[in-house]
């Protein structure tokens, strides 16, 4: 088949019928955006790539890039681009191209319309661009990236197929080219860039994800240069804004703690090992009652026996383990007891029959603090 009933096959997939967005998709051919992508072997440890190279086998090549998946394109700093056929890599994916479905998405919680200036946070692949200069024309689109090498190689990639949006390296967090009816973010943020709100026109639309939860945020500037919006009944996950190649390394100090050491306070939990990390709605919850920045571990054995893992960029960690249903142990030190926090969301979850963040109002000030309230539960993510 060729690449273009791939395409449509794809479109038909990710948006609905009369979906303004089918058309940029059916047209785009999304394999030239990831000619060579990192993949995990079979039987690999935990967190090692090998590199795939598409344009050796144009049949897998095609399957892979009009399947609804992320195609991890950098590996610690490193990406596919730059590596030779059997390359193996170790660390957390630093660029991706995105599952188009989510792409898609996020592009129609922008609801962008004609005319409309867009920014694209976060290049990547350069797959989004593409979709938003289809629709809007390439002089409508300006998109951003950290990585000088992501946005030559993605303005060459739109190029070759008679795109032209400006494509800039700069830190998202920091001045922003221009000024914008839509910002679209492909990553997540913790804040939001006060950057954002200054480049915004009053009246304009901001979407993104806040970093390490699945909370996506729609809001609209104001006259006093504020946003109010709303966190979208949906979800998603982005990697997280960063300044470098690389993201800072897990903290193997706190994690060593958490898998041995006697907490400062033991005591039995109220309800059984949960793995948070993969809970979404959890995960979130305990990222917008703490500072953020937790990080996760969790594996059960084969006699049933559960261990969950929280670490906090703050000093404080937990260690939960029993078997199956069991209450567990629960093992905490730090400023901040973390497994009693997660115990309080489930509480308030039982009581209530939902947690209050999907659909709560956000109110966005100048300097990129988030309020967030639904009823009587009220917060700020900062």
């Amino acid at each position: 088949m060729t690449w273009q009933v791939y395409a449509e096959q794809l479109a038909a997939g990710v948006t609905p019928a009369g979906s303004r967005w089918r058309g940029p998709v059916a047209s785009t051919p999304r394999h030239l955006f990831v000619p060579r992508w990192w993949d995990t072997p079979p039987g690999a440890e935990f967190g090692q790539w090998e590199v795939h190279d598409g344009t050796g086998d144009e049949e897998s090549w095609f399957a892979a890039a009009y399947s609804d998946q992320t195609l991890i394109t950098e590996v610690a700093g490193r990406h596919a681009d730059h590596a030779q056929p059997g390359d193996i890599v170790s660390g957390r994916p630093t660029s991706s191209a995105t599952l188009p479905s989510l792409v898609v998405r996020m592009l129609r919680h922008s609801e962008v319309y004609d005319g409309a200036r867009v920014l694209d946070v976060a290049t990547g692949s350069g797959y989004s661009a593409a979709l938003l200069s289809r629709l809007l024309g390439d002089n409508r689109v300006v998109s951003i990236d950290v990585e000088p090498y992501l946005v030559e190689a993605a303005s060459a990639r739109l190029s070759s197929i008679g795109l032209h949006p400006q494509v800039v390296a700069c830190d998202a967090t920091g001045p922003l080219p221009g000024e914008f009816e839509r910002i679209v973010s492909m990553v997540s943020v913790r804040p939001i860039p006060p950057s954002w709100l200054t480049a915004l026109k009053p009246g304009g639309r901001l979407v993104t994800v806040i970093a390490n939860t699945s909370l996506i945020v729609t809001a609209t500037k104001t006259a006093d240069g504020r946003a109010v919006g709303h966190i979208a009944r949906d979800w998603a996950m982005f990697m997280p804004t960063r300044s470098g190649g690389d993201y800072p390394p897990r903290q193997d100090e706190l994690f060593g703690l958490a898998q041995g050491a006697s907490g400062e306070q033991v005591s039995r939990g109220r309800y059984p090992v949960v793995d948070a990390g993969s809970a979404w709605e959890l995960r979130s919850m305990l990222e917008v009652m703490t500072s953020g920045g937790i990080q996760h571990a969790y594996e059960e054995d084969d006699d049933g026996r559960r261990t969950a893992l929280l670490v906090h960029p703050g000093g404080s960690w937990a260690r939960a383990c029993a078997r199956g249903a069991e209450l567990p142990e629960v093992h905490q030190s730090g400023p901040l007891r973390l497994w009693d926090i997660l115990d309080d969301i489930r509480e308030y979850w039982l009581l209530n029959g939902a947690l209050p963040l999907y659909g709560a109002r956000v109110f966005i000030q100048p300097d990129g603090a988030i309020r967030v309230a639904r009823a009587g539960w009220r917060k700020v993510i900062r």
